[in-house]
């Protein structure tokens, strides 16, 4: 019997989740120059196209079917869908139709393969990274989804990882995997030297105010039903943003002498990575911890590309790879049976380091796989089919070369007749985090 109540909050879930797609173009758009904000929130958009119909196609099967290959990968029994439209999955008296489940893992999979794009903004060919995505999302993000996310996964059947949300399969996928296409592309031109500025900040707190609305819906959506674990994830989802703004806020005032609003939206971000894999197996309290752990790590951990030489456009490591680690990590230390009875208490509650030693397991698991293939992938792909910009394109524009449009004509035209150029006016950033 199919829960309708369930069903009607799985489904509102999957379209928060899905919102979170353009919620991050404008994030990353309002972060890239004015040349090239076109292409970086197409290269995000995108990925609804091509994941969403590889996981229809083959994806959803080999990520969740059944186990064929000692709890490395799902069989393809379940490809194209077909003939389980009234098939249900769930707990007894909290079952949700099979396709509900299907668009909401699919929002998952859309997301972090978006995810990348903020790593080499400004320098990847589109047609490349469009076949990248499909490449990407069926050699990476499906063997990973069905390690953590399926029963019969290696690291939820052997190793017993808690990843509630996406911790692993998400931010630390991600993370991992933009460092190695930072790498494999290399530097923007006039990178480190040349200080690049945000272009419209307004984009940047709308985008993570979308975000963060859509975040609800991507950690309580995954409690399946509107139920105790649903209300837990979505209040320590608040919390832990909100105090990972503080986080980030106080570190940037103490460092630098100015918060700024591209540090608030950062630090929520930071939070909100943090809190994923935890969400329903911690008290408010923990979740206080870890956003607080989370934002102010991570706004240190947005110089490392330059003390390591690797241009991450827009710090997807040190945001959703250091975030995502962290909170992961911290779960051996926070979590409790009095929030979920089938968790584990961790070391803080007298649980000792088990836990905390399979969550390091599995989390370092996850980032040396996506780190080894994504590089190989897109060193593959680079050399075959071109993944980088020719300097003259990305001197003049991003936008023009690869989709012969600009997102500010008027503007443009106006600076031009006034003998100026786009961006000469914009607020500068801080150089060490953007």
């Amino acid at each position: 019997m199919v829960d309708t109540g369930s069903t009607a909050w799985l489904l509102v879930s999957a379209a928060l989740v899905m919102l979170m797609t353009p919620g991050l173009a404008l994030f990353y758009g309002g972060m890239v120059r004015a040349r090239s904000v076109l292409n970086v929130m197409a290269m995000t958009f995108i990925c609804l196209a091509t994941v969403g119909l590889v996981w229809v196609v083959y994806g959803y099967s080999l990520a969740f079917g059944a186990d064929w290959f000692g709890g490395l990968l799902g069989d393809l029994r379940l490809a194209g869908l077909r003939g389980v439209a009234q098939q249900t999955v769930g707990p007894a008296g909290n079952q949700v139709p099979l396709y509900a489940f299907v668009a909401f893992q699919m929002m998952f999979a859309v997301i972090t393969v978006a995810l990348l794009a903020g790593a080499i903004a400004e320098r990847a060919r589109f047609w490349t990274w469009t076949v990248f995505s499909v490449v990407w999302v069926t050699l990476v993000y499906l063997p990973v989804a069905h390690w953590v996310f399926a029963p019969d996964g290696w690291i939820a059947s052997k190793l017993h990882l808690l990843d509630f949300a996406g911790g692993t399969v998400v931010e630390v996928n991600s993370g991992a995997a933009a460092l190695a296409l930072a790498v494999v592309l290399g530097r923007r031109h006039g990178w480190p030297r040349q200080i690049v500025r945000p272009h419209n900040l307004p984009f940047v707190m709308f985008g993570a105010g979308l975000l963060w609305f859509g975040w609800f819906g991507f950690n309580a959506g995954s409690a399946l039903a509107a139920k105790n674990l649903a209300a837990t994830s979505f209040l320590n989802t608040t919390v832990a943003g909100a105090v990972a703004v503080l986080g980030w806020l106080l570190v940037e005032q103490f460092r630098d002498g100015k918060p700024t609003t591209l540090g608030a939206a950062s630090g929520a971000v930071a939070g909100l990575v943090g809190i994923t894999p935890g969400c329903a197996y911690v008290e408010p309290l923990g979740a206080i911890a870890i956003g607080l752990v989370a934002g102010v790590v991570c706004s240190f951990a947005v110089g490392l590309k330059y003390r390591f030489g690797f241009d991450d456009s827009l710090d997807v490591v040190a945001v959703h790879g250091i975030g995502g680690l962290i909170g992961t990590l911290l779960i051996g230390l926070f979590a409790t049976v009095g929030v979920d009875p089938q968790g584990v208490n961790g070391l803080f509650y007298g649980g000792g380091f088990g836990q905390l030693w399979r969550q390091a397991a599995g989390t370092f698991a996850v980032l040396g796989y996506s780190l080894v293939v994504t590089f190989l992938i897109g060193w593959i792909m680079h050399k075959f089919m071109g993944f980088r910009l020719d300097r003259e394109a990305e001197i003049d524009g991003v936008d023009e070369a690869e989709h012969a449009e600009g997102a500010y004509e008027l503007a443009v035209q106006s600076g031009r007749r006034a003998g100026v150029t786009a961006g000469d006016h914009h607020r500068p950033a801080r150089e060490e985090t953007r």
